[in-house]
C-alpha cells in the first residue's frame, strides 16, 4: 500500500514530459544517483550511479557494477514520459460572445471524447528573454488550479450524441478560460506572467499542455484497479526508476532510458529513434577506458527491455480482441508479440523474460493482437535500429488507454515494479 501511495504522488505531480523528468530526478537524486553534464568530461568509477536529463522531457540513468567485467552486458529498460494531451498553440486566446477559449492542438492518439467536463490546468515550459543569446532562460509552470474545461454540448441540441458523433478538434474540444468584456490582446502571456512573477514582454515562447487535474484513485469493491490519469507511460517509468535504485548485478552496466515523443512517433532529438542513446553508451565505455568496437560486441550479447502498457481485454468490446491471447488485468505483465515486429521480439527474448518472471514468482501473460487489427507502435522497434541487440516489448494491460483517466489492475503495479527489480539484480 505504501508503494501505492507513493506512485499516486508521482502520477498525480507529473503533469507534463517537464515535471515527469522533474520528479524522476528527485527519485534518483534520494538514491544518491549522481547527476552528470553531457558537455563534460566524466570519470566514471565502478560502483557509481549517474544520471544526465536531455531537454528537460527525457532523461537516462545508469549504474556501472563494483565487479563489471570483460564479459559484461548492457540491461537496459525503457520507457517514455510523454502522454496524450492538448498542447496550446501560440495566440491562443479566441472570444466569443464574452467567452475566452484557448486555441489548442491534439498531441498524440486520444479519446477526445474522454476529456468533456473535467477539470483542467496547465504544465509545461515557458521560455523567457536572456542575457545570453543561445541560452534561453526557461522555466517550468505548473498551475496545478482547475482553470478551464471543456464543456459538452448538452442532449437536447445534441440528440444523436449517444449513437457516435464525430468530434473535430478544432472547434469542439476548445476549452474555457474564463470570460472577459475587455480587450483580450495577450491575456493567456499576462496571466502566465502573473503566475510566474515576470514581465510579459519577456515570455518569448512556451512549451505547454492541458492536463486532466482528476487524482489517481484505487477502484472496485476489493480495491482491484488503480484509475488515474497518465498511466501510459508513467507506470512503466516508475517501475524502472523503482528497479534501477534497487539492488543491481555488480557484473553489468545498468540503464533506464525515459525518452519523450512516442506518442507522435519517436523521430526527435529526445525521442527513442535518437541517436544520443548510442552517444551516451560510446561516452560511457570511453570513461571506463573501453573503446568503440568493444561496446559494440557487448551489445550483441545484451538485453533492452522496452516498456511500455498493452491492451488489456475488455468485457463489453469482446470482439475487439485475439481469441486466444488476450491479457487480462491483475495477471501480470503482458509480453507483446506481433509478427510484423511492431512490438520488438524473437523468441529467444521472450524466453529469457519468462525466465526470470517464473525464476521470481512473478505472474505474466502473452499479448497477441486479432489478425484483421494492428498494434499500435512502440519504442522498442525503434530502439532496435539504433541499439541491435535483443529485444522485448512487454508492459502492464491497460483498460482505455489513451483516455483522460485510464485503468490497470492494483495487482500488476507490484507485478512490474517486482519484475523490473529482477531485471536488474538477477544473475546471469
Amino acid at each position: 500500500m505504501i508503494q501505492t501511495e507513493k506512485f499516486y504522488v508521482f502520477l498525480d505531480n507529473s503533469t507534463s514530459p517537464f515535471y515527469v523528468v522533474k520528479n524522476s530526478s528527485e527519485i534518483l537524486d534520494r538514491a544518491g544517483f549522481r547527476h552528470l553534464s553531457f558537455e563534460e568530461p566524466w570519470s566514471l568509477q565502478k560502483g557509481g550511479s549517474y544520471y544526465i536529463k536531455l531537454y528537460d522531457t527525457a532523461l537516462f540513468a545508469f549504474t556501472v557494477g563494483k565487479s563489471v567485467s570483460e564479459d559484461m552486458i548492457l540491461r537496459i529498460a525503457a520507457a517514455h514520459t510523454d502522454f496524450p494531451s492538448f498542447r496550446i498553440k501560440p495566440n491562443p486566446e479566441m472570444k466569443e460572445k464574452g467567452y475566452i477559449r484557448l486555441n489548442t492542438e491534439s498531441y498524440g492518439g486520444m479519446v477526445l471524447s474522454s476529456w468533456f467536463d473535467r477539470p483542467l490546468s496547465i504544465s509545461g515550459k515557458v521560455s523567457l528573454r536572456s542575457e545570453q543569446l543561445f541560452k534561453p532562460k526557461e522555466v517550468l509552470i505548473d498551475i496545478k488550479k482547475p482553470l478551464m474545461v471543456i464543456p459538452n454540448l448538452a442532449i437536447h441540441l445534441n440528440r444523436e450524441v449517444n449513437k457516435g458523433v464525430e468530434i473535430n478538434k478544432q472547434k469542439d474540444v476548445l476549452p474555457i478560460l474564463g470570460m472577459a468584456d475587455e480587450d483580450i490582446h495577450n491575456y493567456f502571456k499576462n496571466h502566465l506572467a502573473k503566475h510566474l512573477d515576470v514581465s510579459a514582454e519577456d515570455i518569448l515562447d512556451y512549451d505547454l499542455f492541458i492536463y486532466n487535474l482528476d487524482k489517481a484513485c484505487t477502484v472496485g469493491v476489493r480495491d482491484e484497479f488503480i484509475c488515474a490519469p497518465r498511466l501510459d507511460d508513467l507506470s512503466s517509468v516508475y517501475a524502472l526508476l523503482q528497479g534501477i535504485i534497487s539492488q543491481v548485478n555488480d557484473k553489468d552496466i545498468h540503464m533506464i532510458c525515459l525518452f519523450d515523443n512516442e506518442e507522435i512517433g519517436n523521430r526527435t532529438k529526445q525521442g527513442s529513434a535518437s541517436l544520443f542513446t548510442t552517444m551516451l553508451l560510446e561516452k560511457i565505455f570511453q570513461s571506463l577506458g573501453k573503446n568503440r568496437m568493444e561496446l559494440f560486441e557487448v551489445l550483441h550479447r545484451s538485453f533492452i527491455l522496452s516498456v511500455d502498457v498493452a491492451q488489456a481485454y475488455h468485457p463489453n468490446y469482446g470482439a475487439k480482441f485475439d481469441p486466444t491471447n488476450t491479457a487480462e488485468l491483475n495477471k501480470g505483465i503482458a509480453i507483446k508479440i506481433d509478427t510484423a515486429q511492431r512490438y520488438a521480439y524473437d523468441s529467444g527474448a521472450v524466453a529469457i523474460l519468462q525466465q526470470l518472471c517464473e525464476d521470481n514468482n512473478i505472474p505474466y501473460q502473452k499479448f497477441v493482437n486479432r489478425s484483421d487489427a494492428t498494434a499500435g507502435g512502440t519504442m522498442g522497434p525503434v530502439i532496435s535500429t539504433q541499439l541491435p541487440a535483443r529485444a522485448l516489448d512487454i508492459g502492464v494491460p491497460l483498460l482505455a488507454m489513451h483516455s483522460a483517466m485510464e485503468t490497470m489492475g492494483a495487482k500488476d503495479l507490484d507485478s512490474i515494479i517486482r519484475l523490473m527489480e529482477a531485471f536488474f539484480s538477477a544473475e546471469r
